[in-house]
């Protein structure tokens, strides 16, 4: 018995070869799956696919795109309509511009006229003082010389005797009515500038409350405008938040249509240039040439040309170039509409005012279909009443014109053909 338990014991430590590989096998087996499954993610972690939408998943979708769709086409029209009330009232800045351009140029003149009637009046009181002055000297003399009316009992006994009176007496009666015809001159003289006095002075005051109706009437639609302008920025932005919603394609095809815009102007401004050269009223003349007005209107046109995209400014420009305004063109270096024909007709050697009222009435009226380079195109609110003007460019050619249009706006090349035409004029000079 002794002798088999130690045997026994070796049997159980020490299994036979196969059984040991076995095992390691085992066990190498387990050690690698264990370590497949710490590497690898679990196969339950996530689901195989994505679930496919729903019918209603594609439908609501849908409906999502088309009421998105649907906004933004609102919010366009709403944008359409805010541009054509902001043309509305950019028609009514304009219209309050030429007035007010119009009432400085009464303004100015009525100032003239006064200061013209004063000059008169201070003449008339000159004479006046001068005619008292020679009257008192002359009733000086006579007294000295006693060449007066002597008493009759003197006028045979005085040097001459009865002729010597006669002479004496004519010759006092011819001062005196020749001093009274000038005291009467210079009393009547007086008068008349009295009257024109009260009348230029009226006329002033008159003058200036239309000036400053004109001006308030400017500040109303300058404040309207920028009230519009506010409003169609509002609508910009929200319509671009809309477009953004809707997709990038919607957003590019609006920089792309902004761009083709622009270079639509840029191919618009070369094209009239174009026309303008084929038409051969670009050739430099000699200045014998200025005699012709189809040289002149030429010189104007190029003269207009040489500005294109100078800012718009209420006020501005005169026969050197632009200027700085009034009011919101104060800052602003550049011409508005009358000015910018203004200009480009004194480099034609024709001088125009600053108001499209007597620029309307500067030489005679040409049919639309007649007009050639440099006639001057106008525009008014009621095409029945010239006073409704607001609003003039330069013709060059082809049915278009250059124009200063509104603030916010450059000179720029424009197609005449608009509703609100009303007709033209080509400057007589």
């Amino acid at each position: 018995m002794a002798s088999g338990a130690p045997e026994t014991r070796r049997r159980h430590a020490s299994p036979p070869p196969a059984q040991c590989t076995a095992f390691r096998l085992v066990a190498v087996g387990a050690g690698l799956a264990l370590g497949m499954n710490l590497l690898l993610p679990a196969a339950s972690a996530r689901p195989l696919a994505e679930p496919s939408p729903s019918a209603k998943d594609v439908e609501r979708s849908e409906r999502q795109v088309r009421e998105r769709a649907a906004e933004v086409g609102r919010t366009k029209a709403k944008l359409a309509q805010a541009d054509g009330e902001l043309d509305r009232l950019a028609i009514a800045a304009a219209s309050a511009v030429e007035r007010y351009n119009g009432e400085q140029l009464k303004l100015r003149r009525a100032q003239r006229a006064y200061t013209d009637t004063q000059g008169r009046l201070s003449e008339a009181h000159r004479r006046v003082e001068i005619s008292r002055a020679e009257l008192a000297s002359f009733a000086a003399q006579v007294y000295r010389d006693n060449t007066g009316y002597d008493p009759l009992s003197s006028a045979v006994a005085g040097e001459g005797g009865p002729q010597g009176f006669m002479d004496r007496a004519g010759m006092v009666k011819m001062l005196a009515e020749r001093r009274a015809a000038m005291v009467q001159r210079v009393e009547a003289a007086k008068t008349v500038a009295d009257v024109f006095r009260r009348q230029a002075k009226m006329t002033l005051n008159e003058q200036s409350a239309a000036a400053r109706r004109a001006d308030a009437a400017k500040r109303t639609a300058r404040e309207a405008v920028e009230t519009q302008q506010a409003s169609v920025q509002r609508l910009q932005d929200e319509k671009r938040r809309l477009e953004s919603h809707l997709g990038k394609a919607e957003a590019h095809a609006a920089k792309v249509k902004r761009a083709r815009e622009r270079a639509s102007q840029k191919a618009t401004e070369h094209k009239a240039r174009s026309a303008f050269a084929s038409s051969g009223a670009s050739t430099g003349r000699p200045e014998a040439a200025l005699t012709t007005s189809a040289a002149r209107g030429a010189i104007a046109v190029r003269a207009a040309l040489k500005w294109l995209g100078t800012q718009y400014s209420w006020g501005g420009g005169d026969e050197s170039g632009p200027t700085y305004g009034v009011e919101q063109g104060a800052e602003i270096r550049g011409f508005d509409c009358s000015g910018l024909a203004m200009y480009a007709w004194s480099k034609a050697g024709v001088r125009l005012d600053h108001w499209t009222g007597t620029q309307w009435t500067s030489g005679p009226h040409i049919p639309v279909n007649e007009l050639r380079p440099g006639d001057l195109v106008f525009f008014a609110t009621d095409k029945t009443n010239p006073d409704t003007i607001h609003h003039v460019g330069i013709y060059v050619s082809d049915g278009q014109m250059v124009e200063a249009p509104y603030t916010g706006a450059r000179v720029r090349i424009a197609t005449i053909h608009r509703g609100d035409l009303i007709g033209a004029t080509r400057p007589a000079g």
